[in-house]
């Protein structure tokens, strides 16, 4: 078997870094937290006037980042980001396959069409872009997935959010063993992050759930998230926890499941 690759303390200075869903919340973050470190950014995301706002902060602490629109949920859109890249830079040496939407809906009554859409944009939308701007990745280049603590367990109004999750898991740990020679794989789990997603989250009709989550309000800062992710990746782990007491559901569920069935359905929605 090929030796895993693991990168020692990578530094960002200078390296080419795609991040989707810059515009906002933990992309956002991970975009600023990389510009202070000296990468040269390329922000994707749907909306370009918050896209703009993001860059200038960035462009204070590097000196070059260019921004693209990027919708997962169209392939055509997918197709033209990824032909952009390879014309804007000479190799990607990180890719952050940030983007995604979340859910607030029961299983049993969210629509069939709405749970496309999150499987669409949270797995085979970061799936397609991998697949098309592999072969322009650096010999020795990074994968930055974000995941969910759910991508690691069940919980209430997440089953379609939570399912595009573990899938990605077993899509990119499956890359990072296939490709190990390579490739550093790093999948980020956050909790509770105080960013927006909770509005843009679908519910069962797939409208707009409009509104902040008391939990999410409350939530880890998204710089503070960033900085843990970022250092995770240095570090060369394949996994981060970026969580307070939610952790704690991660272990019930592998080693006291019982506990964790309970637990999860008093506790408020994450």
């Amino acid at each position: 078997m090929p030796k895993a690759y693991i990168r020692p303390m990578f530094a960002l200075r200078d390296k080419y870094v795609l991040i989707t869903g810059a515009s906002s919340g933990i992309g956002e973050a991970l975009a600023r937290e990389a510009a202070k470190q000296g990468a040269k950014l390329i922000l994707a995301a749907r909306r370009l006037p918050e896209l703009e706002r993001v860059k200038a902060a960035c462009l204070s602490h590097t000196a070059w980042c260019e921004v693209l629109l990027l919708d997962l949920s169209s392939e055509a859109s997918i197709e033209k980001a990824a032909e952009q890249v390879k014309r804007m830079v000479p190799q990607l040496d990180v890719l952050v396959n940030n983007a995604g939407i979340s859910q607030r809906a029961r299983a049993s009554t969210a629509s069939f069409e709405s749970e496309k859409q999150l499987m669409q944009v949270n797995y085979f939308g970061p799936v397609y872009l991998t697949k098309l701007l592999f072969p322009h990745l650096a010999l020795k280049a990074g994968l930055i997935i974000t995941s969910s603590v759910v991508g690691l367990f069940g919980f209430p109004t997440r089953s379609t959010y939570s399912a595009s999750k573990h899938a990605l898991h077993g899509y990119f740990n499956t890359m990072a063993l296939e490709e190990a020679d390579r490739l550093q794989v790093t999948i980020a789990c956050p909790g509770r992050i105080n960013t927006p997603i909770s509005y843009s989250a679908i519910t069962d009709s797939g409208q707009a759930h409009g509104q902040m989550d008391q939990g999410q309000a409350n939530g880890i800062p998204a710089d503070v998230c960033a900085q843990k992710i970022w250092k995770a990746f240095r570090d060369g782990k394949n996994l981060v926890l970026v969580a307070r007491g939610e952790k704690l559901l991660y272990w019930f569920s592998k080693f006291i499941p019982p506990l964790y069935r309970k637990i999860s359905r008093k506790v408020s929605p994450l």
